[in-house]
């Protein structure tokens, strides 16, 4: 009789994908607000439009255009001048933020950390990465935050999916082996490669999907986004090493001369963030809630 071949990673992945009820659809403001700001010929207006049939989403705007971050002389108190304030894709990621929130609710990976340890490291990575590209890729910081937020949304899957797998893998990842070989040989399939496959699931923009799937292996990534994807590893690996929220991921990572060169960091730029990274989280904790 013929042995069953056991399943592929894809197998694996569409499995999840197909069994997920919370994460199943991104909300759909959040998913209507990065459609609008990934549109080139999108406005500031077509944005409040969407914006503004969410309390919560303007509530968060407004409370973070008007924070000491940004040091404005006078109250903001109209949506439309928040949005110009910050910017498109300010908006876009802190609607994406706003949901992220709400998903890392609830669960439990182990004794020592819950979903929301997990949401705290997503946010810990966001900043830290936005604070590193601001120092040597400005361009790119707004995209670190978005792509911080979401780096990890796959082990939420794989949580949700297969829990008692999961806690398996948290339990004997302080070891000698690191999370990523440990989900392969007891999950079967890595939180990147599900990850990659809910942010192409959610449209969400071609840098994100990268950073999703390639963040502990940057060297992975196609050229285009190889800059991008390195930027967050060094923070994931700065976050963890600070131990900061859910820190077993990237407990192993070192951050090389070759990965300083790939974003045009010096080492003192380094030390500097990761002398700054409490104060930065609790800061965007703050912020985000």
């Amino acid at each position: 009789m013929p042995t069953l071949a056991a399943p592929t990673a894809q197998d694996l992945a569409k499995q999840a994908l197909s069994q997920l009820q919370a994460l199943a659809t991104l909300p759909e403001v959040t998913a209507n607000v990065i459609k609008t700001v990934e549109d080139p010929k999108s406005s500031a207006s077509q944005l409040h439009a969407i914006v503004r049939h969410d309390p919560a989403l303007v509530s968060r705007v407004l409370k973070v255009v008007n924070s000491a971050f940004y040091g404005l002389p006078g109250q903001v108190t109209s949506i439309d001048r928040a949005i110009v304030l910050l910017g498109l894709n300010a908006v876009k990621n802190l609607a994406v933020a706003a949901s992220m929130g709400q998903m890392f609710r609830g669960m439990k990976l182990t004794d020592r950390y819950s979903a929301k340890d997990l949401w705290v490291h997503c946010v810990a990575v966001a900043v830290v990465a936005k604070e590193l590209a601001k120092k040597v890729k400005p361009a790119l910081a707004e995209e670190a935050f978005l792509g911080g937020m979401i780096h990890d949304i796959g082990i939420l899957i794989a949580l949700q999916t297969w829990p008692e797998q999961v806690r398996a893998v948290c339990e004997k990842a302080s070891g000698e082996e690191t999370f990523f070989e440990l989900e392969k040989q007891i999950v079967g399939v890595n939180h990147t490669f599900l990850g990659k496959m809910l942010a192409e699931k959610w449209q969400f923009p071609r840098s994100c999907q990268a950073v999703a799937g390639c963040h502990h292996a940057p060297h992975l990534a196609n050229e285009t986004d190889k800059e991008l994807v390195t930027l967050l590893y060094v923070a994931d690996t700065l976050c963890c090493q600070a131990d900061v929220g859910f820190a077993l991921t990237a407990s192993h990572q070192t951050i090389t001369s070759d990965h300083l060169r790939m974003i045009g960091a010096t080492p003192e730029v380094i030390e500097n963030l990761r002398g700054r990274i409490v104060e930065l989280v609790r800061n965007a904790a703050q912020l985000l809630g």
